[in-house]
């Protein structure tokens, strides 16, 4: 793809892409907001569907992700942002073609989130990667912070825009159109502006894109030596990580923690719904509280640049978001949820900002697509695994057993409640309680407490590509 000379660079370049993201992020977030609802109702109020979306979803991210590597470092990394970003707008064309005929059913949705992962699967290393060209090293823990900002932005407005809009675009729609094309429509019609909406807000990421400089890397030593067939590239990210113990035991570290977490918030929306009836006002409350903690979180990294030893925004947020959701499990009223969801996602930016800049710094650009890559099937292998369990161990282990007369009730009912939704309060509770475990665990750990100094930047080794040391606990 050519480049223009006066096509912008740099953070200036970053800020373009960056609110480009933000716009496109806010109309995704206003179509699922919709759709969940849906699903929820089609279900009959069941978890199960809800969590086997996520699994869907994340599953081709884990698949093919030592394929997804290869190819970013081998293209053009633009042309794989915008790639992303155009498959998301062809995924919510087929689900609103599905919604306008009335055939859209719960497990299109499993179809669709497949698809929506695999080429999300290039979003990330994609953007990862672009920022070490983009930017100094001295931004990345900003520029990462921002990037989590604007999904939290996203989810400020979103529910708010979307619990609006879909009560009057839905009367709109009834006396508007046939009353038997509404009726294809289901109890929630409101929901065919949403999805409108979402299709055009992916042109706002593509047109952004369009409009900067994004530089490829300069090869380094390491990357020379990566070059192969494509066999050889798919796994080399996975033994540059597995030869450097630091780098791995960070991973190891958000694999245990996400497997937990994921365990949680696979169930979260429902959770809310159960515990009231179904209430959009509250759901989209808490929704926004826990966008505005991401925002405010994302804000204060950026002004504030985070901890100087980067792991310590790593382990120190993972445990205090884990008591964040100990809280928000337990929580069974508005305000519980609306503090826990701000609090524990007010720590994401921090966490996730932190383990980027590591990253960032320590790996050289020209093979971020492959390591960065491998490096989420790490952090995510067993993700899947709790999607697929959530659901089933929430809606016939939890919740039977937190009713009225359950087998846990008499033990736990005093500080999750009893009833519907308690179950998976519960379940979220301790979820939160191992994720935070995970988080702490690490401090024991040298290789991970002290992986800074393990590890030398790439800009001043950039052709060390060997092992570091293994410090003796």
């Amino acid at each position: 793809m050519k480049t223009n000379a006066t096509q912008p660079t740099g953070m200036t370049a970053f800020t373009i892409v960056w609110i480009g993201q933000v716009l496109s992020l806010l109309g995704t977030a206003v179509g699922q907001y919709g759709l969940t609802l849906w699903a929820f109702d089609a279900s009959g109020g069941q978890a199960t569907p809800l969590t086997l979306i996520g699994f869907f979803f994340i599953a081709p991210m884990i698949a093919f992700a030592p394929v997804v590597g290869v190819l970013v470092d081998r293209a053009n990394r633009k042309l794989m942002m915008m790639l992303s970003d155009l498959a998301a707008a062809v995924n919510t064309l087929i689900i609103l073609i599905l919604y306008l005929s009335g055939h859209l059913q719960v497990w299109h949705l499993y179809i669709t989130a497949f698809i929506g992962g695999t080429f999300q699967g290039f979003q990330w290393p994609a953007y990862s990667a672009a920022i070490s060209t983009m930017l100094d090293k001295k931004h990345y823990t900003r520029a990462n912070a921002m990037l989590e900002t604007a999904g939290s932005a996203s989810g400020i407005l979103a529910p708010v825009i979307a619990g609006a809009l879909i009560g009057p675009l839905g009367m709109m729609i009834r006396n508007t159109f046939d009353p038997a094309f509404v009726a294809n429509l289901g109890s929630k019609p409101g929901m065919l502006g949403l999805l409108i909406i979402d299709l055009l807000s992916a042109s706002f990421a593509i047109s952004s894109l369009l409009f900067v400089h994004i530089p490829q890397p300069e090869r380094t030593e390491t990357g020379e030596q990566a070059r192969g067939n494509f066999l050889h590239e798919a796994a080399f990210g996975f033994k540059y990580i597995f030869k450097q113990p630091s780098l791995l035991g960070l991973q190891i570290v958000f694999l245990i923690g996400n497997f937990f977490s994921n365990i949680g918030f696979a169930i979260y929306a429902p959770m809310i719904l159960a515990r009231t009836n179904s209430n959009e006002l509250v759901f989209s409350s808490v929704q926004s509280a826990a966008a505005i903690g991401g925002v405010v979180g994302g804000l204060a990294i950026g002004a504030w640049g985070g901890f100087k030893r980067r792991v310590h925004g790593v382990l120190i947020g993972w445990a205090l978001s884990g008591a964040g959701m100990v809280a928000a499990g337990l929580s069974q009223a508005l305000p519980g949820w609306l503090v826990a969801g701000f609090f524990t996602s007010m720590l994401v930016p921090l966490i996730n900002g932190s383990n980027q800049a590591i990253w960032q710094a320590k790996v050289p650009p020209d093979i971020q697509g492959r390591v960065f890559a491998s490096r989420r099937l790490i952090a995510w292998l067993i993700s899947p695994l709790s999607q697929l369990i959530a659901g089933p161990l929430a809606d016939r282990a939890f919740e039977p057993a937190m009713q009225k007369g359950g087998a846990l009730a008499p033990i736990f009912g005093w500080a999750a409640g009893v009833g519907s939704g308690a179950g998976m309060g519960l379940q979220f509770a301790l979820a939160g309680f191992l994720a935070l475990l995970a988080g702490l665990g690490g401090y024991f750990f040298s290789v991970i407490r002290n992986a800074e100094d393990l590890l030398p930047d790439h800009d001043v080794a950039p052709a060390a590509a060997a092992p570091e040391p293994v410090a003796a606990d």
